[in-house]
């Protein structure tokens, strides 16, 4: 005679290795490491700079 299943532990390990997979491949698709978002945060800041640096300064006399 066969051992009895819990149903629930085993729909239980089912949906937590699911999610272990999800979270695996969203790691891959979206995970960036702490110094790759300082360097995207660095070059946004300096671009934003030379943009302000290069806007014309219009004073209106009307």
């Amino acid at each position: 005679m066969a051992d009895p299943i819990n149903l629930n532990r085993f729909r239980k390990a089912k949906r937590r290795e699911a999610a272990k997979k999800q979270a695996a491949e969203n790691r891959v698709a979206f995970g960036r490491t702490k110094t790759e978002r300082e360097i995207e945060r660095l070059e946004a800041e300096r671009a934003a700079r030379a943009l302000d640096r290069k806007k014309l300064e219009r004073e209106d006399d009307d």
